[in-house]
């Protein structure tokens, strides 16, 4: 008698993975249980509503952390790297679902990816409605999985941030990143490839290991953008994640304006410019793969002083583009 668990599934194991994500979520306010075919929210509170919604993974990141055994930070970056771009629309998480696909289910290494998910959906202020676990020997070699978020946002529609009013000497303000957050891995791990550096590897310039070093959680920027927004008029946001600022900053700007960012208004930031002088990887590509150490721009008229925010630079007349000076 062949049975499924024959072909390398395990559905015990399944709904034990099931059961320990309930007991994570016990309390939280949803009209249906977990662990349904559908999860339910009711939409109340709105006059004029408007929903959003984002779709991201984490990339070679989970190369890192499934090669040093630690993957409770990237449930982290999961839900950073979709609340943040969800954000950058002017609406507020709502919920969060994620899709983990592993050649097969081992139970300790997606507990620690669940919980920081929901740690991640804690400091999103989200809930962790649903999301599905997929098994699948053959497909993936065994020790590895995928994952994949979505995240559905809400706000009213005179909230919606469109960068439409954005005007000549209008101010670029940038939030720190905590690093290289989620993207630019495969230049990353190439880079230590070729100098034959391990992830378990110590660098003394930076008192870390690699995989310390690498593994730090993308940053959730939801509370912090809310208090911005209750201080300053904020016309528009952009997510610094691949592509880097170039990359990303011009799609918030309308036609007819460019934005000029003044690097020296940077903070320094020791991890970049170990892996570009590790790899001489140009300054040019450094600015089109890495976020530099700036994970948010917020475009404003305000020229008041913002908590946790720095100067980055401003917006003028010009041709729809990104002067980096």
């Amino acid at each position: 008698m062949t049975t499924y668990k024959d072909s390398g599934v395990d559905i015990e194991k399944a709904d034990k993975f099931v059961e320990y994500i309930k007991k994570k979520l016990k309390g939280k306010e949803t009209i249906t249980p977990f662990g349904g075919f559908a999860g339910g929210l009711a939409l109340e509170g709105f006059k004029n509503p408007v929903v959003f919604s984002s779709a991201d993974g984490v990339g070679t990141k989970l190369k890192v952390a499934q090669a040093v055994g630690k993957h409770d930070t990237v449930g982290i970056d999961l839900v950073a790297m979709n609340v943040n771009d969800l954000i950058t629309t002017g609406a507020k998480p709502w919920f969060f679902l994620d899709y983990i696909a592993t050649g097969k289910l081992e139970l300790k290494v997606l507990q620690s990816v669940i919980d920081g998910i929901v740690k991640g959906c804690d400091e999103a202020e989200a809930i962790l409605l649903g999301g599905e676990t997929a098994e699948m020997p053959d497909f993936y070699p065994e020790g590895v999985y995928d994952l994949a978020g979505f995240c559905v946002g809400v706000c009213e529609r005179e909230e919606v941030l469109t960068g439409e009013d954005i005007r000549e000497g209008d101010t670029l303000l940038g939030l720190p990143s905590y690093g290289f957050h989620s993207n630019g891995f495969s230049l990353i791990r190439k880079v230590l490839r070729d100098n034959k550096i391990g992830f378990s590897d110590y660098i003394e310039e930076l008192k870390t290991t690699v995989a310390e070093l690498l593994l730090t959680p993308t940053r959730i920027y939801v509370k912090e953008l809310k208090r911005i927004k209750s201080e300053i008029k904020v016309k528009a946001v952009a997510h610094i994640t691949g592509g880097g600022i170039p990359g990303n900053l011009i799609r918030i700007l309308p036609e007819g304006f460019k934005a000029v960012i003044e690097k020296s208004h940077i903070p320094k930031s020791p991890a970049f410019e170990w892996i570009q002088g590790l790899g001489k990887v140009p300054e040019e590509e450094m600015f089109r793969t890495f976020n530099m150490g700036v994970g948010m721009i917020i475009i404003t008229d305000s020229t008041q002083p913002v908590k946790g925010a720095f100067k980055l630079g401003f917006i003028e007349k010009g041709d729809k583009s990104v002067e980096i000076v």
